[in-house]
């Protein structure tokens, strides 16, 4: 596979063009100061926010290859008409490869996001169970598809990190939402269902693209409204998770 076919968009240009539009609306309440105070207890400055959500959108477009599943030989069945009698011929049909790619918007990003949280605000414990909350019910839903690659319902991340990033702790929801949700996505909908990608027939099963990129773009939206709604964290460290 040529390098030029690695790199499109994960959704259809009118859906993408939605994100780009909501995009667009939180820059500015950003620089009006509706979202400032948001993304300050989430740790970041504005600036900053604005360009973590500017990189997960041009970074869905890059996807880093990282090995290609080998092509499958799969018996068909065929049969051959000869004099009236019908035989049973059995054919190998031949699958090609799929391309295992890493997402740069859609992985690499929100991971180095969420353990930038991580190391900040110190939630190993609450964020390994944010985790594996996510990830639990990320790989239940998570649907192979044929010529995608492995799906999720697209609000499924966000509304399951949302219940539990606030049960967990409502001074500490924003950041856990976003690590729990990044996290829990990419492991229980890409990296688990791995395994299911060969023979569906995708040209490229891209870790975080297409199929979960638009759920893990709206985890880092729900983890500013979050912030937004329970009034978050102090601008500083703390330890403790109440």
């Amino acid at each position: 596979m040529q390098l030029g076919q690695m790199h499109y968009l994960p959704l259809t240009p009118p859906f993408f063009s939605l994100l780009v539009g909501v995009l667009i609306v939180l820059v500015v309440m950003v620089q009006l100061g509706a979202l400032r105070y948001a993304y300050m207890r989430l740790g970041l400055s504005p600036a900053a926010a604005v360009l973590l959500l500017i990189g997960s959108l041009v970074g869905s477009y890059f996807n880093i290859p990282i090995t290609e599943l080998p092509a499958q030989r799969i018996l068909a069945d065929r049969e051959v008409v000869y004099f009236g009698m019908h035989y049973a011929i059995p054919v190998f049909v031949r699958q090609p490869g799929t391309v295992i790619a890493v997402n740069v918007g859609g992985a690499v990003i929100p991971t180095l996001m969420s353990f930038y949280l991580l190391i900040r605000y110190r939630l190993w414990a609450p964020g390994l169970v944010a985790t594996a909350g996510v990830t639990f019910v990320c790989y239940m839903l998570a649907n192979p598809v044929r010529g995608l690659g492995i799906a999720e319902p697209v609000f499924v991340p966000a509304l399951t990190t949302a219940i539990v990033a606030v049960v967990l702790s409502r001074r500490y929801a924003a950041p856990l939402a976003y690590i729990g949700g990044s996290l829990g996505t990419l492991i229980g909908a890409d990296l688990l269902n791995l395994g299911k990608v060969q023979g569906l027939g995708a040209p490229v099963a891209s870790i975080g693209g297409a199929g979960t990129f638009d759920g893990i773009f709206l985890i880092g939206i729900l983890a500013v409204l979050i912030a937004s709604l329970t009034g978050g964290i102090a601008a500083s460290p703390a330890r403790q998770y109440p």
